[in-house]
């Protein structure tokens, strides 16, 4: 264990301390309320007990949104175990509040790499039936060392853009050894958990960690998918002028068109006093972009994994480190220039922040949901690839969230469906 102190509770959950679990319901019934399509399933699943008899293993970003995702799970029957998908976004409150509630969890804020890896083995051992995934590394870890087991896997979901290139790459060269739901890919997760809930969360993590004016700075946003566009849009909105570098040709015009400036990384390092992360790649800013880095410059992440901001090239380049800020490194370099990571080039919005709005992870979460209970009843059906959430849950969660805001739209009438469907009127 870490030098930090953990409890081994007597269902086998491993978490900081137990005595946390109260604050972690408050945070758990602040989201709840604001949640209202989750809800709705959620008590359709008490009734139902659709999941009833199944384990499912979640490996998330454990705070409060994913908190009652697990809850919800549970209300539908599951056996819900949670691991960690980040090392620094567990919330260690809401970790006792679920253990509190019956969910077995192994995951302690600022765990070791060591402990995330056992953490994630220990949640293993207890044979999960499906799997909710975030970043694909529980299902890369049983291939690579768990193949017997990952044949008794029923299925499961993928919730970002990161694990989803890992799992195309385990598609495309058959490997893959259960069928596996594409959450992100899904319209009522990518236009606005992605765009809008990125694009606000982000900020939030920024702007706490550094208390820093966002105006008039030349902000850096590397990558312009859905991520990127939220976060471009969102400084833009803040007064930042913003610079784009991408490596796709539509979406460098596409982000000409929404007005901003496009150039490559080696340019605008000289320019940016905020570089934003959002690729899913590795080095996207290394040695020759920070030496070429204005004084004082603020370095940051907001995708999956800490390497789109190589940390060995700044220790490399730095003649002294020192922690000024919490979540704050201060780099310095040989010739006095300093340069700022944030949240040890983790995402900075969950690391540093509390990650996306609650109304908008009800969409995403609600599509989890659904997508995993699809996994478990179409299974015998479905071949080991990776698959699109399917049209009919996207439209639900979309038909669920205007009626829980109270807004109607019209239909289609017969003339007009008939009118949509030949060709010779």
């Amino acid at each position: 264990m870490s030098s930090a102190a953990s409890h081994v509770l007597p269902n086998k959950s491993i978490i900081r301390d137990i005595a946390l679990a109260p604050a972690g319901h408050n945070k758990l019934e602040w989201v709840k309320s604001r949640m209202p399509v989750l809800n709705m399933l959620k008590a359709e699943f008490e009734k139902s007990k659709p999941l009833k008899g199944k384990t499912l293993l979640c490996c998330l970003h454990l705070e409060a949104k994913t908190g009652y995702l697990l809850q919800t799970l549970q209300a539908a029957g599951a056996n819900v175990v949670a691991c960690a998908s980040n090392p620094l976004s567990t919330q260690d409150d809401v970790v006792a509040a679920l253990v509190d509630s019956g969910i077995t969890v192994f995951a302690i804020h600022g765990e070791t790499t060591e402990e995330y890896q056992d953490f994630l083995e220990k949640a293993l051992d207890l044979q999960p039936d499906a799997i909710i995934d975030d970043g694909a590394d529980v299902i890369s870890t049983l291939h690579k060392s768990r193949p017997e087991q990952a044949r008794n896997v029923i299925g499961g979901s993928e919730e970002t853009t990161t694990g989803l290139v890992r799992l195309r790459a385990m598609d495309r060269e058959g490997t893959l050894q259960f069928p596996m739901i594409a959450v992100n890919d899904a319209y009522m997760k990518y236009l606005f958990d992605n765009r809008y809930g990125t694009g606000q969360s982000v900020w939030d993590g920024i702007n706490r960690t550094t208390n820093l004016v966002v105006a008039g700075k030349n902000v850096v946003v590397v990558g312009y998918g859905w991520c990127g566009k939220g976060v471009a849009m969102r400084a833009k909105g803040m007064g930042a002028s913003v610079i784009v570098t991408e490596i796709d040709p539509i979406k460098a015009n596409e982000a000409i068109m929404d007005g901003f400036k496009v150039m490559p990384m080696i340019k605008a390092a000289e320019l940016g006093d905020i570089f934003i992360t959002v690729t899913g790649n590795i080095n996207v800013i290394r040695k020759e972009h920070m030496q070429r880095m204005k004084d004082g410059a603020i370095l940051s992440n907001a995708g999956h994994f800490d390497v789109e901001v190589s940390k060995p090239d700044l220790e490399e380049l730095a003649v002294s480190k020192r922690t000024v800020r919490n979540n704050i490194e201060e780099y310095q370099l040989a010739d006095g220039r300093r340069l700022h990571l944030l949240a040890e080039g983790r995402l900075v919005n969950l690391a540093a922040g509390d990650g996306h709005p609650a109304e908008v992870m009800d969409l995403s979460f609600s599509l989890q949901a659904l997508s995993i209970l699809y996994v478990i009843e179409n299974h015998e059906r479905l071949e080991n690839h990776v698959y699109n959430v399917p049209e009919e849950i996207d439209r639900r969660v979309a038909g669920l969230k205007l009626k829980a805001d109270g807004v109607e739209i019209d239909e289609l009438t017969e003339e007009q469906v008939d009118y949509l469907s030949t060709w010779d009127n």
